[in-house]
Formats: structure tokens, sequence, C-alpha cells
């Protein structure tokens, strides 16, 4: 009986990795695997106390965490089948398998160094099996190991892929704002002279881009772990550029000129798959703490707004785009538009140790965009 309770104890263990890798890297949603999230999740909140202790570097220190998860999960893996086969293998040494080189060990140690070389992690094995039945669960171990194994490179391999075009997206929006990573500069810039008749491809690609990145992040949410130490490469960037970009679309252009743009899709579609992303990384691992969206803001905040709103309709104005004549009522739209966004970014940026001030100087310090060089200096100059 104690042989057989060993052996299904070895078969579930098999099962629940074999389960975790089929919902990690085949199913692949967030908050499906059984494993790999718990795991992600208690390294993250280990880390994140453990990065305290070095002070000024604890940004590079949290740098560390994802590619610990994804070393840690393949090792758990691994250790786990291995544990499951020696498990299943350890009542047969000396019956079923035999030891090639003289009398057979019996101890757990050998079964697991068994069953690691009848799933191909280790080269040529020295335990043999002896019985039809035997080899038939060698060549099911062997087929296990091959293919987790390529699973698993295949899994890190589009992680990767995934980062790059992530980080893609980022530095692509910070240089099409200047290296300033606001969003009034980057929208004076995408429609100069008020020529926003190709804006609307550049926004759909924009969108669609943004879409592609946050599929990317449900199918792989270790992605969110990736820190880097430009402010650019990080989530909270792209999206708090991109969604007070949209904001100062529908309250600082003119209605009467601007009416397609501000009713497009791709203005429609890139609000809403930037809110999108914020709400998935916050069901991943609770980024967003407990934010509470819908409470008024305080008069500071309201004065910051007004004053975020006045900059960059002035930036968008000496860029030759016309403005919104009713300045009250723009501040009353771009309010309303900035409290349904930046509760999120208050909390996400600095849960991966970023400064609100490098991710939206503009919104954060509206002198900032104040004290940009002349738009017009464009005509003879990159910068």
């Amino acid at each position: 009986m104690s042989a057989r309770f060993e052996q299904a104890a070895g078969a579930v263990v098999i099962l629940f990795v074999l389960v975790d890798v089929f919902l990690t890297v085949l199913y692949a949603r967030a908050g499906t695997g059984i494993l790999s999230a718990r795991l992600a999740r208690t390294l993250w909140r280990l880390f994140k106390p453990f990065s305290r202790l070095f002070g000024a570097r604890r940004g590079k220190v949290l740098s560390f965490c994802a590619p610990s998860v994804l070393v840690s999960l393949v090792g758990s893996w691994a250790l786990l089948l291995a544990l499951g086969t020696g498990l299943m293998l350890h009542p047969a040494l000396g019956t079923g398998i035999r030891y090639s080189h003289g009398e057979t060990p019996r101890d757990f140690a050998s079964a697991v160094y068994a069953g690691a070389t009848s799933l191909s992690f280790i080269s040529e094995g020295e335990f043999v099996p002896e019985t039809s039945r035997y080899r038939l669960l060698y060549l099911f171990n062997s087929l296990v190991g091959v293919s987790v194994m390529t699973l698993t490179l295949t899994y890190l391999m589009q992680v990767y892929t995934a980062l790059r075009e992530r980080n893609t997206l980022g530095i692509k929006l910070y240089l099409m704002s200047g290296e300033t990573a606001d969003a009034a500069e980057l929208l004076a810039s995408i429609g100069a002279r008020g020529k926003f008749e190709a804006t609307y491809s550049v926004l759909a690609e924009m969108a669609a881009e943004v879409t592609k990145v946050k599929e990317a992040h449900h199918f792989y949410p270790v992605l969110a772990l990736f820190r880097f130490r430009d402010a650019f490469y990080s989530m909270s960037a792209p999206i708090s550029l991109g969604l007070d970009m949209v904001a100062l679309i529908k309250s600082a252009l003119d209605d009467d000129e601007y009416a397609w743009l501000k009713e497009s899709t791709a203005v429609t579609l890139l609000w809403r798959a930037l809110l999108m992303q914020t709400n998935l990384l916050d069901t991943a691992y609770n980024f967003e703490g407990d934010a509470k969206h819908g409470e008024p803001p305080d008069a500071p905040t309201r004065d910051r707004w007004r004053h975020r709103y006045l900059a960059a309709s002035a930036r968008l104005r000496s860029a030759g785009i016309r403005t919104r004549a009713d300045v009250e009522r723009g501040v009353e739209i771009y309010s309303t538009l900035r409290a349904d966004w930046e509760h999120r970014i208050t909390l996400l940026a600095p849960a991966m140790e970023y400064n609100l001030s490098e991710v939206d100087p503009g919104g954060t310090h509206p002198a900032t965009t104040e004290a940009l060089p002349d738009f017009r200096n464009r005509l003879t100059r990159i910068s």
C-alpha cells in the first residue's frame, strides 16, 4: 500500500506540473497559472522589502525580480518533475528498475536521479527499466521531459519578444514627444500647424501597438515585473502619456475644427486599451493597491490640473493648433478625464520605484511644459 501511495503521489506531482505548464504556456491568461502566478507574486513581495536595504539602488535590485521569477519557475518545474518521477520509480528500484553498474541502490535520492534521467534532464542514464511497464513509463517520462523543455524554451522566447515590443513602444512614444515625456509636446508634434490629417493614422497605429502590448501582458503576466532604469520603459510612462494626450485632444482642441478626430475610433481605442492595461496590472499583481476612483480631488490637485491644461493649451497654440475658446469648459473636461486615470498612475509608478515626475513630468509639474523651448525652433533644429 505504501508503494502504491508513493507512486500515486508522484503521479499527482507530475500532473500538477503539467497543468501549470499548460495554463502558463499554452492557455496563457493572466491569473490562471497555479504555481507560476503564486511564485511571481511571492517573489515580488519578497523583493520589495529586500530592495529597501539598498537605498538609492533599490530600483536596480527590483530589476532582477522578473528574471528571477523565470529562473525559479523553470527550476521549480524541473525539480517537481524529477521529484514526481522519483516517487513513481522509488518502489521499483531493484526489481522493475536496475542499476547497470552493480547493485541497485534503493534510497530516495537515487530514485530522484533515476527520475531525472528518465526525463532526459540528465544524459545517458545508469538506471535501466527491466519490465515492459517501466519501459513504457520511461518512454512517457521522456516525452514529458522533452515536451516541457520545448514549451519552456518557447515560452521564454515569447516573453522576451513581447518585452522587446513593449520597450519599443515606450521608447517610441518618448522619442515622439521630443524626449520630454510630455503629452502636450507629443500632440503638438503630430499635429503641428493644425495639420491633423495624418494624425489619425498615427493614433490608430499607436492604439494597435498599445492593444498588442496589453494582450501580451495578459498572455505573459511576468512582463509586468520587468523593470528598467529609464522610466520610459515602464508601463506607467506610455499609459500616462497616452491617456493625457487623449484628455488634451478631447478638452483642448477646438470642437468645430477637430470634431472628426475627437469622435474617431482611434482615439477611443487608445483610451480604452490604456485603461484596460492598468486594470490588468492590478488584477495580476495588485499594483494599484487600494486606489479608489470617484473621490473628489482636493483643491491643490484641481489647481494643478488647471495649470496643466493652461500650459498644454498654450503649447498647442504655439504649434499653430487651434484650441478651445472656452477655457473654463476645457478645464472642466480635462479635469473630468484626468480624474479617470491619474489615481492609477500615482500608485502604479511608485510600485515599480519610479517617481511621478519621471513618468508624467508635465502633469506633475506643469511649469516644465511652460519651460520648453519655443516650438518654432523646430524649423531649423531637431531639439
